[in-house]
C-alpha cells in the first residue's frame, strides 16, 4: 500500500495490483485525493471490497449490495430499497465496520427510527418500521450468504413494527368475528 504525490500540482494518487474474480492481476491507478490518508484510506477500501472482506466499511458493503441485487429487481422496488438505504439506514451505519455491527447497536438505531416522524409530524406506521428494518435485515442476511458474514445482528435484535392485516376482518366497518376474539 503505497501512495504518491504528483510533484507537479501536489495532489495524491494511488497505484497498486490485485487479483480481480477471475483470478486475474489488475492494475489499478486512482488520482485526486488531497492528503495521503485519503489516498490510502480509498485503496484500503477498493481493496476489501475486491476481496469482500466484512471488515469494510457498511457503506461499501452497501454499494457491493446494490451491484449484487440491483439487476434482479424491477426499477421502482430497487428505488424504493435505494431511498431506506440512504435515508435510515446509511446515516446510522456508514462508517461503521459491518463486522463490528451489534444486536445492541441495532436496537439504538431501531429506536431511533421509532422516534421519527412523517411529513405530518405523526409516528411512521408500523408497517413502514417493518419494511426499514426488513431492508437492513437484508443487507445483513446477503453479507452472511455470500460474504462470510458470521450473523445477521438485525435478526438477533429482532423485528420492529408489524405487518398491517389485510383482509376479511380489518378496516373500517368491519368487525371481528366471534372465533377471532379473544
Amino acid at each position: 500500500m503505497a501512495a504518491f504525490k504528483n510533484k507537479d500540482n501536489g495532489i495524491w494518487y494511488v497505484q497498486f495490483r490485485y487479483t480481480d474474480w477471475k483470478g486475474e492481476r489488475q492494475q489499478k491507478l486512482k488520482r485526486g485525493f488531497a492528503t495521503k490518508r485519503e489516498a490510502l484510506e480509498w485503496e484500503r477500501e477498493f481493496l476489501m471490497e475486491k476481496q469482500a472482506d466484512v471488515n469494510m466499511t457498511f457503506e461499501s458493503f452497501v454499494a457491493l449490495y446494490e451491484k449484487d441485487i440491483k439487476p434482479k429487481l424491477q426499477l421502482n422496488i430497487w428505488l424504493t430499497k435505494e431511498s431506506i438505504i440512504k435515508k435510515k439506514i446509511l446515516p446510522y451505519f456508514a462508517k461503521r465496520k459491518l463486522s463490528e455491527i451489534t444486536a445492541k447497536d441495532i436496537m439504538r438505531w431501531q429506536n431511533e427510527i421509532r422516534e421519527m416522524t412523517d411529513w405530518h409530524g405523526k409516528p411512521l406506521s408500523k408497517t413502514h418500521l417493518k419494511t426499514v428494518h426488513n431492508q437492513l435485515s437484508a443487507i445483513f442476511n446477503h453479507a452472511a450468504r455470500f460474504y462470510g458474514l458470521n450473523l445477521n445482528p438485525a435478526r438477533q435484535a429482532g423485528n420492529m413494527g408489524a405487518e398491517e392485516r389485510k383482509g376479511c376482518c380489518s378496516g373500517p366497518g368491519r368487525s371481528t368475528p366471534n372465533f377471532l376474539r379473544p
